[in-house]
């Protein structure tokens, strides 16, 4: 690293990956070694609980370019990568996962794109090797409920492994939502944005710790998304005024059909109707009336419990 300091950082968040962690840190140091640019690594520990943090402090006690920030509980990977932001010092900075999935040996040419004028250089997942059939498909399926209900261009199948300008940095990390969705945060910030095809991994080792019900899900991931503008509001008034069209259009076409209509059948096709679409609405506003109650609430998104590399840098949450 320079007297200047670095020029790009890289920031990893995590959860218990020991299995994983000696391998990325080869395959990172290849990488970046390749860019020709002074680098800082941020490991963001998301309250591991196997011995992921004892592997790292003896990797940042022999490279000062390698710093460790540990989380005081499970917060979220959104919630990690904002807190090695926030803490990096780079000039251009790239968020990606530790499991090997997102390859590394991309690195140099992402830092090429953002040499070449581009503010955020974002990767899009062309195919996903070593994963169940059904769950690139539901994956396909959300980020299309996600686009369709955006008001920004969001692009498909494009995840976190990116890179992003310090000008485009400054902007995320000054954002206040408690429930950051980074992609379409990033891509709300706007700037010169490229994109890079890539095929995703499987993961080098271990299991995934990104279960339905931990911190990490991607439930958690899809609500932000979904909640992340107004389109599902949109939406369900679209199928209100949808229902209550197609109510009278049956009633209607019954009568014409029949030429009566039995008291039972049209309270029944009524009430369904009725009932479905309030339901679905009640739905809709529960999930936005929660993201309101944490906006409002305004605890911090990350608590470090220890730093590891940063000296006297201090808890730099926003």
């Amino acid at each position: 690293m320079s007297d200047l300091g670095p020029e790009l950082s890289v920031v990893i968040s995590f959860r218990n990956e020991e299995d994983v962690i000696i391998e990325l840190l080869r395959r990172l140091g290849d990488s970046l070694t390749k860019t020709g640019a002074p680098y800082e690594v941020i490991f963001v520990n998301d309250a591991s609980t196997d011995d992921s943090l004892p592997l790292l402090a003896d990797a940042a006690g022999a490279d000062r370019r390698i710093k460790v920030l540990s989380t005081s509980r499970p917060f979220g990977p959104a919630e990690c990568a904002l807190a090695g932001l926030a803490f990096a010092s780079g000039r251009a900075m790239i968020i990606m996962d530790a499991d090997l999935q997102d390859p590394p040996e991309l690195i140099p040419t992402l830092v090429e794109r953002w040499r070449e004028g581009a503010d955020v250089v974002y990767t899009v997942r062309t195919a996903r090797h070593g994963e169940p059939f059904l769950k690139p498909f539901f994956t396909r399926v959300a980020y299309r409920l996600i686009g369709a209900g955006a008001e920004i261009p969001l692009p498909v199948e494009a995840g976190d492994f990116r890179l992003m300008s310090r000008r485009v940095v400054d902007e995320l990390i000054r954002l206040p939502e408690r429930s950051p969705y980074l992609r379409g945060l990033v891509a709300w910030i706007g700037f010169r944005q490229v994109s890079v095809p890539y095929e995703r991994q499987p993961r080098f080792a271990g299991r995934t710790h990104s279960g339905w019900f931990h911190s990490r899900n991607p439930w958690r991931t899809l609500v932000a998304g979904l909640t992340f503008s107004s389109g599902p509001l949109m939406l369900l008034l679209t199928v209100g005024v949808l229902v209550l069209a197609g109510s009278v259009a049956a009633a209607a076409a019954l009568w014409i059909a029949t030429g009566t209509m039995p008291l039972a059948t049209f309270i029944a096709l009524s009430l369904a109707l009725v009932v479905g679409v309030q339901l679905l609405g009640l739905g809709v506003l529960g999930l936005y009336i929660g993201r309101i109650s944490q906006e409002v609430r305004a605890r911090p998104r990350y608590i470090i419990e220890s730093a590891i590399g940063f000296g006297d840098a201090g808890d730099r949450r926003p």
